[in-house]
């Protein structure tokens, strides 16, 4: 797609060329981007653990039934243990949430079955376990943050910028040994475990992760000024923006009907409320950062309810009814369906 040579993207530049028009901005999957920095925290030595504990219990069924019914005799906060799923991109915080909350009933479980695993006595591996533990839960609510309809690229990237100063922040504070951010390791270490937390190891980690971030998201800081611009027109610096931006930008700066209209209006309709006469190249800006697709998230909602439709059971699902499910799956507008039906002969009966 955005090969520099024979991608979509490279074929839409040389359009552009030809034609004397600007390249558009491309921006990478901002959710993708996230799974794939997320991916520098791996920690095998706790996640070959916890994908082999659970694929013991629930790979075999009446391993599984007798795990459910131990968990119900303890009256444990859950019933299960959750499987492991690379590609999905939430799947890793939520087992090891469930894991390390079951940790003691799975420990027992284990033995029961004779099935020692040494690493549940090793208390520096428990220290991995519960900060993995949280930082993944960190960046599952970052995932979820960047996921929804409707999200413009200045919305998508107020989250990035967030996140990154997160990062740092967790970086100087587990530095000093500070969890105030990370509940799990905080209660860790308030039982006071036999070895001390593995400082340099988590921190090291943590900061490949927040280099992962900058090269991953670099194209993002790239475009920050066209960001802004778009984001708010009103207080960003007209002498540092380009020419073409600069006389509108002064016009618009200074009306205070228009300052009134962006505060109590959405972006795009302040910008479609613009009049094009006056501010004909802050319109084509703003149309083109609007446009601007900063995850794939439609496309994968899309396709998921796709799959849903295309159940085995629905064997007479033509390529024309699939269009048209989609298309109720996907939209907000809502049919009118009494109007439909009484469009509609009813059979009479015989």
């Amino acid at each position: 797609m955005v090969g520099s040579k024979k991608g979509v993207l490279a074929r839409i530049n040389q359009e552009m060329d030809r034609h004397n028009h600007s390249h558009p901005i491309a921006i990478h999957c901002l959710i993708h981007q996230q799974a794939l920095c997320s991916k520098s925290l791996k920690r095998d030595s706790v996640m070959k653990i916890v994908v082999s504990c659970a694929n013991f219990i629930r790979a075999h069924a009446l391993n599984h039934r007798q795990f459910q019914e131990f968990l119900s005799e303890l009256n444990a906060s859950y019933q299960d243990v959750l499987y492991h799923t690379e590609v999905r991109w939430l799947s890793r915080g939520r087992v090891l949430k469930r894991f390390y909350d079951l940790l003691q009933q799975i420990t027992a479980f284990m033995l029961s079955k004779n099935k020692e695993v040494p690493e549940f006595n090793d208390a520096e591996w428990k220290w991995h376990l519960a900060f993995l533990t949280d930082v993944t839960e960190i960046l599952n609510s970052f995932n979820v943050q960047l996921q929804g309809k409707g999200k413009l690229i200045c919305d998508m990237q107020s989250h990035v910028k967030a996140f990154e100063v997160k990062l740092g922040l967790l970086i100087k504070q587990v530095k000093e040994e500070n969890f105030c951010h990370l509940p799990t390791t905080q209660n860790l270490l308030a039982e006071k475990p036999s070895v001390a937390f593995p400082n340099k190891t988590c921190v090291d980690s943590l900061e490949k992760l927040q280099k992962e971030f900058q090269f991953r998201f670099k194209e993002l800081h790239h475009h920050e000024q066209d960001i802004q611009l778009f984001r708010n027109p009103f207080s960003i610096n007209i002498e540092i923006v380009d020419p073409i931006y600069q006389m509108e930008l002064a016009e618009l700066q200074n009306c205070d009907s228009l300052k009134d209209a962006f505060k109590s209006s959405s972006i795009t309709n302040f910008y479609a409320s613009l009049p094009s006469e006056t501010y004909p190249n802050l319109r084509n800006h703003a149309l083109k950062l609007a446009t601007i697709f900063g995850s794939t998230y439609v496309c994968e909602q899309t396709f998921s309810r796709m799959k849903h439709l295309k159940s085995p059971t629905k064997s007479r699902l033509t390529d024309a009814h699939l269009h048209h499910l989609l298309r109720l799956a996907v939209t907000n507008m809502e049919p009118d369906i009494d109007y439909i039906i009484s469009q509609k002969q009813a059979h009479s009966s015989h």
